[in-house]
């Protein structure tokens, strides 16, 4: 008799369904288990085996095959010991088999027969219900897999005792219910910056379009305050937004006790982060950091500080949005479309144009610390600003700052007319100017005479390249849209080509 089970086997956040099927047999005794298994599912034999015996059932002196189907498809991971082990009581008739028939089961076992917490949860339950099938996953894992829908049946045991109950009717599982995380009490607030007032402005800009940002400054100028606030001024996800972001950090097992949250991710990796900490990678190929601000901010700090071969790895997904890893088995592709805001001193002292500072190594202090940076990672930067140090009277008198809630409520209606733009145009998956298309954004972004004039007289003064025009007319799009505006004006122009133009701060990059 074999016993068959549903699971699901990783390929990046998709779900690809796998057959576990489990025959008992006469012969040598022992247990094989078959179908390109890694070392975590090859162990599964051991943890398996003690699981059972620790919940009472003896296994009969045969040989016991599984082979996980399709048997070409690696198989990676601890969650394949729960559906082993439901094969296994199946097979030796300690459950009905055809209960299992309507369920995709994912589970990691310990030794005395509890189950243990597992990656991946949300994706294997939208998988699950894709097929028209319910779920059964550990219990610390069930309230992350209630919000893959409402009809979607979720048994989440703690044990393989209280599954075996469950199904004999001596015990009723209930259904878990999605959980929210709450937002922290104290979330920065733009009021707690002094000054800074074209900085303020140019985040503002950033988060209302999108748009990916470099802020350059001698130290303590307030650069890590401004990108720490970027989140407090940014809409919540949408529910859409909410499902690809948490399948992202349910693969990554950054879901903390499976709880939601609407806030958009905000990721700052150290600068000694390597290329696959950043754009994903390793033995499973897990997301990177960029994957992980899938639908946020990825805070790169000290930009300079990082390898340039990292950065420059960067320059992919800026573009397509999505991170390729690719093997000579497999390959993994992630979604990343995240908003990409850095941070830099200009020089390695930190101090070259201050007023009053005179560097000892005079411009090649500044040449050989940004040349770190490639030009084409730097044309991929939309605005671009210096923030000073700040003044002595801004600290000691300081005048009344608005605050995030003022500042995001302009935001938030200037992505509602980019949304209801994109949608009146029929394009889907784009919500915001600087996902748009070189193609639409020349037809939404038409300027009036004047201000296509100073376009064209700032294009071959600065010899913008091709992406770098699109740029200026995605920012001057945004400044419209927080105007609202419908046509492009010279003012909008002149501010989005003044974003662009690169400062005194980074005359070496781009």
């Amino acid at each position: 008799m074999v016993a068959r089970v549903s699971t699901v086997a990783f390929q990046g956040i998709e779900g690809v369904p796998v057959d576990v099927q489990v025959m008992v047999a006469p012969g040598k005794l022992g247990m094989q288990i078959v179908g390109l298994p890694d070392k975590a599912v090859a162990e599964s034999r051991e943890r398996v085996q003690a699981a059972l015996h620790a919940s009472g059932l003896a296994l009969p002196p045969k040989r016991v095959t599984v082979n996980l189907a399709p048997a070409d498809l690696p198989k990676e991971g601890s969650h394949f010991d729960l559906p082993i082990a439901l094969g296994l009581m199946a097979a030796l008739g300690a459950i009905p088999g055809d209960a299992l028939a309507g369920y995709v089961v994912i589970g990691e076992l310990n030794l005395d027969g509890t189950i243990a917490p597992i990656t991946g949860a949300l994706p294997a339950a939208i998988g699950a219900n894709a097929l028209g099938k319910g779920l059964i996953c550990p219990l610390d894992c069930g309230a992350e897999a209630a919000w893959a829908g409402a009809d979607i049946d979720i048994l989440a045991p703690r044990s393989l005792i209280a599954l075996a109950n469950h199904f004999r009717g001596t015990q009723v599982l209930t259904r878990p219910e999605p959980a929210i995380r709450a937002l922290p009490a104290n979330m920065p607030d733009l009021a707690d910056i002094k000054g800074q007032e074209s900085a303020k402005r140019a985040l503002e800009v950033a988060a209302a379009g999108g748009h990916n940002l470099a802020m350059v400054g001698p130290p303590g100028s307030g650069k890590s305050m401004l990108a720490a606030r970027l989140p407090s001024i940014l809409p919540p996800l949408s529910a859409a937004e909410l499902l690809e972001v948490s399948m992202i950090h349910s693969i990554a097992g950054q879901l903390s006790g499976g709880k939601l949250s609407d806030r958009r991710p905000f990721r700052t990796p150290h600068h000694s982060a390597t290329m696959a900490v950043l754009v994903g990678g390793g033995l499973r190929a897990r997301p990177g950091e960029a994957s992980l601000a899938h639908h946020g901010v990825l805070f790169l700090d000290e930009l300079p500080e990082f390898a340039p071969p990292v950065l420059d790895a960067l320059r992919q997904p800026l573009e397509s949005g999505e991170c390729i890893i690719a093997r000579a088995n497999h390959r993994v592709t992630y979604p990343a479309e995240f908003q990409l805001v850095a941070a830099m001193n200009p020089c390695r002292c930190g101090m070259a144009g201050e007023p009053g500072h005179v560097c000892a190594r005079g411009p090649r202090c500044v040449t050989d610390y940004q040349s770190r940076i490639s030009g084409p990672l730097m044309d991929r930067i939309d605005i671009r600003i210096d923030v000073p140090a700040v003044q002595a009277t801004d600290l000691i008198r300081p005048m009344a700052a608005e605050t995030s809630a003022a500042v995001a409520k302009r935001v938030a209606l200037a992505r509602a007319l980019q949304c209801d733009r994109f949608a009146a145009a029929g394009v889907t998956g784009v919500t915001t100017n600087a996902r748009c298309s070189t193609a639409l954004i020349e037809k939404i972004a038409e300027p009036d005479a004047a201000g296509l004039q100073l376009l064209r007289d700032a294009a071959e003064k600065f010899r913008f390249s091709a992406r770098g025009y699109h740029r200026v007319l995605k920012v001057a799009r945004t400044l419209a849209d927080l105007d609202g505006a419908a046509l492009l004006g010279r003012i909008h122009l002149a501010e989005a080509i003044s974003y662009r133009i690169a400062t005194d701060r980074l005359s070496a990059a781009a």
